[in-house]
């Protein structure tokens, strides 16, 4: 497992913003003293223009270098342009180390699976998982399936990639923001919109659907956004999973057999770190951390 990350995704932050620094270097620190776990630790790549226009308008790019807040939840901040292009950066290198046979996840920030071809929104800039999947396309694979699931629908990445040929999309998540998401659109893009407050059971098992529908389009990669705030402490929703579900999470998606990339969307609560583990070791086949504290199943 190959971890990419950088501190130039800490430099920049909004007093009160859940979307913080601490997000990633509170991951990091909690992922180096891991025991017993050999991760190894990459830098992101630098992304030509031309990468990035396969997913987004010139208009956005331009857009960017603005000195304007894009929306009241997606703010300017100076170096803002060049820092979401690291993070999507961050997504092509997790892309390159599953390439190379192994299994890449990009712990860095911005998020971007809200940013659609036209728009910056909800804390995001530039849609990486877009990008870094019309970006193994472009390398040879055929069937790209993705799995989005943060509590938010990846509205961004159903706009980029809704109806395009060698795509599967499935996307778990609660109403509300961004208030989408409540239908499948297209051939190839499927939502599973859950209400708020849903039990633990229910939303597991349509984490399990999604799973399953992605596993009939015979996919040759999978692609993952990984947003961590359906978790039960988490402040912005209010879902039910514990850590031992993003586990589960990752060792489902290992049984695929299949290469397999991921990055880093939502998950704002203080035990974001402790998530990430989880789900990392389920992906890798290692058992979910001694001590965690593993909840009454459903």
């Amino acid at each position: 497992m190959k971890i990419i990350t950088e501190s130039q995704c800490s430099g920049y932050s909004k007093p009160g913003h859940p979307e913080t620094p601490e997000r990633i270097s509170r991951s990091a620190e909690h992922l180096r003293v891991q025991p017993d776990w050999d991760l190894e630790w990459g830098s992101p790549t630098e992304v030509p223009d031309s990468i990035l226009l396969r997913a987004h308008d010139r208009s956005l790019l331009d857009r960017l270098s603005l000195q304007k807040d894009f929306d009241s939840d997606t703010a300017y901040f100076p170096g803002i342009d060049q820092i979401a292009r690291r993070s999507v950066g961050g997504a092509i290198a997790a892309l390159d180390a599953t390439c190379a046979g192994g299994s890449g996840f990009s712990l860095m920030r911005p998020p971007g699976h809200h940013a659609t071809r036209t728009a910056p929104m909800g804390f995001c800039y530039l849609n990486s998982m877009a990008i870094a999947a019309l970006e193994a396309q472009a390398r040879g694979f055929k069937r790209i399936a993705i799995l989005d699931f943060d509590v938010h629908h990846g509205n961004g990445t159903e706009d980029i990639l809704v109806d395009q040929p060698g795509f599967a999309f499935a996307s778990v998540h609660a109403t509300g923001y961004p208030f989408s998401g409540k239908e499948h659109r297209g051939a190839n893009c499927f939502n599973y919109c859950m209400p708020g407050n849903t039990r633990r059971e229910d939303y597991i098992a349509a984490l399990t659907r999604a799973i399953e529908d992605l596993r009939t389009f015979k996919p040759d990669l999978i692609a993952v956004s990984a947003g961590f705030d359906a978790y039960h402490g988490d402040p912005l929703s209010e879902q039910k999973l514990e850590i031992p579900d993003y586990h589960w999470l990752g060792d489902t998606i290992r049984q695929f057999q299949i290469p397999t990339f991921s990055i880093l969307e939502g998950g704002y609560s203080a035990m974001l770190p402790e998530l990430i583990t989880a789900y990392l070791h389920g992906l890798s086949g290692k058992p979910l951390a001694t001590g965690t504290q593993v909840p009454a199943q459903p």
